[in-house]
Formats: structure tokens, C-alpha cells, sequence
């Protein structure tokens, strides 16, 4: 069985920078791709930014220049810096991996308000 964890999600002010994290266990065939999406109420599911393991990264343009995914191979972590927070970026924020199915953590959530 597959884990995911997150953790890092808080109350921010506008400007302000979280980080957060997502730790991956269990039987793992090979991971392809982590990345993390977000949700906020009454909005679909969408990505905000993916890495895979061939090395290509994608961001979502409201997030470019923001935002960075990184990856922890050998821990089987992927993290997402969040810098220049703005109240819009508001919402639960799940991580996933592609192994080669998908798998989803549990979401943590991130609040932008002053």
C-alpha cells in the first residue's frame, strides 16, 4: 500500500512564503512524476506544478516565478516552495506521484489572509 504524506500547510500573510512537503512510502514500482495540485472551494482540482523523474518540470502560470517543486530522490520526497504568497493561492494543496499509477495524499491546507 502506498503512503503519501503532507505536512507544511498553515495561515499566511499576503507576501509570505510556506513549504511544503510530501513523503512517499510503500510498495512503489517506480515512481515517473510527483507533483502537487490544489482545490479550492467550489473550483476543480488543478495542478500547480509536476516533476518527473526524466527531469522536466511544469508550472501552472499563476504560480510561475513563485512557486518551485523540488525532489528528494533518495527520501522519496517532493517539496513545494511557495514564496509571494497572494490570497488567490488559497486552498487545499494534495500531492501526488505517478508509480506508475497515480496515488494522492491526504491535502493540507494553505490560507492567505492578512
Amino acid at each position: 500500500q502506498v503512503q503519501l504524506v503532507e505536512s507544511g500547510g498553515d495561515l499566511v500573510q499576503p507576501g509570505g512564503s510556506l513549504r511544503l512537503s510530501c513523503a512517499v512510502s510503500g510498495s512503489i514500482e517506480s515512481i515517473r512524476a510527483m507533483g502537487w495540485y490544489r482545490q479550492a472551494p467550489g473550483n476543480e482540482r488543478d495542478l500547480v506544478a509536476r516533476s518527473t523523474t526524466s527531469g522536466s518540470t511544469y508550472y501552472d502560470a499563476s504560480v510561475k516565478g513563485r512557486f518551485a517543486i523540488s525532489r528528494d530522490n533518495a527520501k522519496n520526497t517532493v517539496y513545494l516552495q511557495m514564496n509571494s504568497l497572494k490570497p488567490e493561492d488559497t486552498a487545499v494543496y494534495y500531492c501526488s506521484v505517478d508509480a506508475p499509477s497515480r496515488y494522492w495524499g491526504q491535502g493540507t491546507q494553505v490560507t492567505v489572509s492578512s
